[in-house]
């Protein structure tokens, strides 16, 4: 690695980190304490991000020693060779055309579609007071947190550094916590209704055999 470095873009970092969290939070609309729980772990996991995609690259300082000895000739300190998993399975090219990456934006894009088709039938279930089964709830009983769960994996292909590594299963145990939290609450107030529909919809690998065709909700992110 040379002395030179094409990070300490902070400008980049706090406008990257508010366009993706703003996204976030338009999709998902919180409104409970558990909405904005969730929306906070994820916020956490974008601002780890984007510091070390432009501001401070910390995961290639801490293991500068391994990439020099392993890839000599490459210069980790420059940008494109952020994308540490395009050098390590030896693509080659524009990294932002590695199967990896575009496996990325398409886990991205799909988190962020789901995020909002579900929301659109939570609302509708709010206002009728009913349990969510049609849409994506009929596919899996927590699609926005499976949203979010897409998108973080997805940018961990993209670009994995040592903090989001660690922080990824440790947000996989915070929304299966939150959603068993909501879960109980909702099996308290809907009982036998919502118990049948535990038992023929998956809680996290969707179904897509599954009818989508049905009635609005009540939260059950």
């Amino acid at each position: 690695m040379n002395g030179e470095s094409d990070y300490g873009m902070w400008t980049l970092v706090i406008l990257n980190s508010a366009i993706f969290i703003f996204f976030a939070f338009s999709f998902a609309k919180p409104q409970t304490k558990t909405d904005w729980r969730t929306l906070g772990a994820f916020s956490a996991f974008i601002v780890a991000l984007f510091t070390e995609m432009y501001g401070f690259p910390l995961t290639i300082y801490f293991l500068s020693g391994w990439l020099t000895e392993n890839y000599p000739g490459i210069d980790f300190l420059a940008h494109d060779n952020g994308h540490l998993l395009h050098t390590i399975f030896g693509f080659e090219g524009n990294a932002h055309w590695d199967p990896l990456h575009i496996a990325s934006n398409i886990l991205i894009v799909s988190g962020f579609f789901i995020l909002s088709s579900a929301w659109n039938v939570l609302h509708q279930a709010q206002k009728t007071g009913t349990l969510a089964v049609s849409g994506w709830y009929a596919r899996c009983r927590h699609p926005q947190y499976v949203a979010f769960i897409l998108i973080m994996f997805g940018f961990l292909l993209q670009w994995p550094t040592i903090p989001t590594v660690v922080m990824f299963p440790i947000l996989l145990v915070v929304y299966i916590r939150l959603a068993n939290k909501e879960e109980a609450k909702v099996i308290s107030e809907f009982g036998d209704e919502y118990l049948n529909y535990m038992s023929k919809t998956p809680a996290w690998i969707p179904n897509f055999s599954n009818k989508t065709q049905g009635k609005s909700n009540e939260k059950i992110s």
